[in-house]
């Protein structure tokens, strides 16, 4: 990653934009409609911006939504890349970056995942308290941009604790149940096989999915506070005995897009 890409990338959006957000947001597949909430609202779509990947994905629109969620100036990612369509991971890093340049201090990074913990239902909600990245590759790898952070950055607490907690109290104040877990990184694109599942349970993870790891790297390496939600779309290879595909991923994050958009609305409004 160059300074100057992320520089001139970050220079596109801030002379498209009339707001210095302090927030950002990444939605997940299926749950995108929470841009729908934003008043004021100024898009602008990867495609323009320089160096930016194109989001490939149904369900992901492929843009920057700016304006203001509640009181709040945000900026969301309606749709976010992955590692899978071909995109190299350190290109996964540049929103973060351009986040970074823009004014974002926190950001609520959000997916659509497989349950892995079999007290999980589809449905759930998951904060998540931490994350195995079987990957296999890091955003960082590389020359570090020493104007972003530093060259080995700290990940013991990855997803900030305050931030977590104050999550927590949010669903208990708006009576909204939610699961907490290890969120575990494949590369996919294709679904784990039952064999694999088995693996994640053991090695700790609670859920599954194929994104959300890099973003968080980046945004710890330049000190982004984060918190992470999964939406637990259906159960993972194996444990009901049924074939998975990404039409039922996006049925689901569409029955509990309701319950995802208060939830996560309070957390913008409490951070």
């Amino acid at each position: 990653m160059n300074i100057e890409y992320i520089k001139e990338a970050s220079q596109y959006v801030k002379n498209h934009i009339k707001t210095t957000p302090r927030i950002g947001i990444i939605l997940g597949s299926g749950l995108g409609d929470l841009a729908d909430q934003v008043k004021d609202k100024i898009i602008v779509k990867y495609s323009d911006v320089p160096y930016l990947p194109v989001s490939t994905v149904k369900g992901h629109a492929g843009q920057f939504v700016f304006g203001k969620l509640g009181e709040k100036d945000v900026v969301m990612m309606q749709g976010r890349f992955h590692y899978y369509e071909g995109n190299k991971m350190a290109d996964l890093a540049l929103p973060i970056y351009i986040m970074k340049m823009i004014g974002v201090e926190e950001l609520i990074v959000t997916n659509a995942a497989g349950g892995v913990n079999v007290s999980f239902k589809p449905g759930d909600l998951m904060l998540i308290k931490d994350h195995i990245n079987f990957a296999c590759n890091n955003p960082l790898i590389g020359k570090n941009v020493d104007e972003m952070g530093e060259r080995f950055p700290d990940m013991s607490s990855a997803y900030n604790k305050e931030l977590f907690e104050l999550s927590k109290n949010v669903s208990k104040k708006i009576g909204i149940d939610v699961v907490e877990g290890t969120y575990f990184m494949m590369t996919g694109p294709s679904y784990e096989t039952p064999a694999e599942i088995k693996m994640i349970r053991v090695l700790g993870g609670d859920a599954v999915g194929m994104s959300t790891v890099p973003e968080v790297i980046a945004a710890n390496h330049c000190k982004i506070k984060v918190i992470g939600i999964s939406c637990i779309t259906n159960m993972a290879a194996g444990i009901l005995e049924q074939p998975l595909n990404h039409k039922e991923v996006i049925e689901t994050s569409n029955k509990v897009k309701d319950k995802f958009i208060r939830f996560v609305s309070e957390i913008v409004k409490e951070i």
